[in-house]
């Protein structure tokens, strides 16, 4: 056997280590975004029970509400950032797995029908998700359906909010100033992650050129 073929060899071994490594991290981060959504979602229909036992000393539950809504707000909003990084993470670790894919369709020439062009894992087109546009493809994420229940807490905390600075403010002004605090939240969270996934080092590509950087 030839020195070329003894690297390619090697090479294809470290190629296919690296492809298993890779599928592994990416299954984390799966796994770690349902287990922190899971954790948000369980928090918020605990608090939600409580609520309910709550409820029939308003005085109680006043205080209550006042102390569990922004601390569950708060959750949710450390969710939904670990979310939008999880999900950025997914796309590297699948843009590894593209790469290794393209050099294996180059081993035989049957390969190349076994395995996806090297722009990514769908061979006929775009990737399904984002065949109605990023827009949607956005909103489908984990983290935008926990981003729009974390608005809507906070929606719930501003009409409280109304109602106490407000005295005998009607029901629909309060559900209106609810309204406007879910749509801007969840517009500024759009926008967040529209920002996130279009410079996913958050501006700092450059930061650590002195130094190590995770």
């Amino acid at each position: 056997m030839s020195d070329n073929d003894n690297d390619r060899s090697a090479l294809l071994t470290a190629l296919t280590t690296e492809h298993l490594v890779l599928q592994a991290a990416a299954d984390a981060t799966v796994a770690d975004a349902a287990a922190r959504s899971s954790l948000y979602v369980f928090s918020l229909s605990s608090s939600l029970v409580a609520i309910g036992f709550m409820a029939q000393s308003p005085e109680v539950l006043a205080v209550f509400l006042a102390v569990v809504l922004p601390a569950i707000f708060l959750i949710g909003v450390f969710t939904v950032v670990r979310l939008v990084d999880t999900a950025l993470e997914n796309n590297q670790y699948m843009a590894g797995i593209a790469r290794i894919r393209a050099y294996y369709r180059t081993i035989t020439p049957d390969a190349a029908r076994h395995f996806a062009p090297g722009t990514g894992r769908w061979p006929e087109g775009p990737e399904p998700a984002l065949g109605l546009g990023t827009l949607v493809a956005f909103l489908g994420t984990t983290a935008s359906m926990i981003a729009f229940i974390n608005s809507v807490v906070a929606g719930v905390g501003v009409a409280l909010l109304v109602d106490v600075f407000v005295g005998g403010a009607s029901i629909g002004l309060r559900l209106l100033c609810a309204v406007v605090a879910v749509v801007a939240l969840m517009v500024a969270f759009l926008l967040f992650q529209r920002w996130r996934f279009s410079d996913p080092t958050g501006g700092q590509a450059g930061a650590g050129e002195g130094g190590a950087t995770e």
